[in-house]
């Protein structure tokens, strides 16, 4: 019977453990979006994960939704990140990029005053943004022509080259949260009536050619999908939620992607559990599991084979250390959440270690 500690063979990637830093948005890569020495320091603290996933990682100068994330589109970028999988790799960690485009989750005031996209012109509603302009509500987004949709799939397989080049173990395609490929998953959003709207097949569409894109770069043993088919977050619904995960889990299983991490809003919830289980039934892969997680449920999941590793999030900010302290059963450092996003190594970068104490 596995455990959190047991390896686990992931795609082309042997894990030592089944402990898996979330992407975890941080914004301190301030206005140029590369990363910095802040970022250097706090990736390779926590590199004793069985994996590292990156915050979400913009694939255009245009897709910024929260004043201070990575980049990946520029050989700057290029160069920044290459300095974070060096210091990961120095330690014997492992990490993917999460590449990301935020779509509707945009706003003009980030983006040169470039007007939001999305798969419908739906705004997110009665929900704020923060902006160098102060916090204003989210806009109304410009549908993406049919025509235009390659341009955005190409974004994707260049910023995939561009992790690979910055010496990544993989990336993981943001398919979650309300943002652009989930803008075209899910039904509360996706109104359209041509080849990438309607059915389940022509909503999924626009993720798999990410997919295949990414593949068609790494490999699909280095290639991982983020969904979240229940999570309301940034005002997102869907009307079939079970149909939806059976199919882009049948999808991702026959090109045999490297791990499908579900994302929860609370795993212990019935729904959740229910979903879990249909990626489970559908997806033959390396199945994750995401959603406000402790030690004893992680372990629980793992054992049952309800998942194959648990994604931690925030035991993940305030813990560098986390495996260690999972191991001797030790306390967790609590979160700052004053101190979550932007700014300085206060509440980064500057959480103790058991070693420290």
């Amino acid at each position: 019977m596995p455990t959190l500690l047991t390896p686990l063979q992931v795609g082309e990637l042997l894990l030592p453990n089944r402990i898996v830093m979330a992407p975890l948005t941080r914004a301190r890569a301030g206005v140029t979006h590369i990363p910095n020495d802040m970022m250097v320091a706090y990736y390779s603290q926590r590199g004793s994960s069985g994996l590292i996933m990156t915050e979400c990682t913009m694939v255009d100068a245009h897709a910024c939704a929260f004043m201070g994330e990575g980049g990946i589109y520029s050989p700057a970028h290029v160069a920044g990140w290459k300095r974070v999988t060096d210091a990961v790799h120095a330690k014997g960690g492992r990490i993917f990029m999460q590449i990301w485009h935020p779509g509707r989750a945009a706003h003009s005031a980030l983006n040169d005053g470039e007007q939001p996209v999305s798969s419908s012109a739906v705004a997110i509603r009665n929900e704020t943004t923060q902006t160098p302009k102060g916090t204003v509500p989210y806009e109304v987004p410009r549908a993406l022509r049919i025509e235009e949709i390659p341009r955005y799939v190409e974004m994707f397989r260049l910023a995939a080259q561009n992790a690979q080049q910055a010496g990544f173990d993989g990336v993981q395609i943001h398919g979650a949260h309300g943002y652009l490929i989930d803008n075209f998953l899910r039904d509360g959003v996706n109104a359209r009536t041509d080849a990438y709207g309607g059915s389940i097949p022509n909503r999924a569409r626009f993720l798999l050619e990410v997919t295949d894109a990414a593949i068609g770069v790494w490999g699909a043993g280095r290639v991982a999908v983020r969904i979240s088919p229940l999570v309301p977050f940034n005002d997102m619904v869907d009307s079939q939620p079970d149909a939806l995960v059976t199919y882009v889990a049948q999808e991702l299983a026959r090109r045999r992607i490297a791990f499908l991490e579900m994302r929860h809003s609370d795993h212990a919830l019935p729904d959740e559990q229910a979903i879990l289980a249909i990626a489970r039934r559908n997806f033959q892969g390396v199945l994750m599991s995401n959603g406000s997680h402790t030690r004893t449920t992680g372990e629980s999941t793992v054992a049952s084979g309800a998942a194959d590793a648990i994604v931690y999030g925030r035991p993940y900010i305030a813990n560098p250390d986390l495996v260690e302290r999972f191991v001797k059963q030790a306390p967790l450092n609590e979160v700052n959440y004053q101190r979550l996003y932007g700014g300085g190594p206060d509440g980064y970068s500057d959480y103790p270690s058991l070693a420290m104490h």
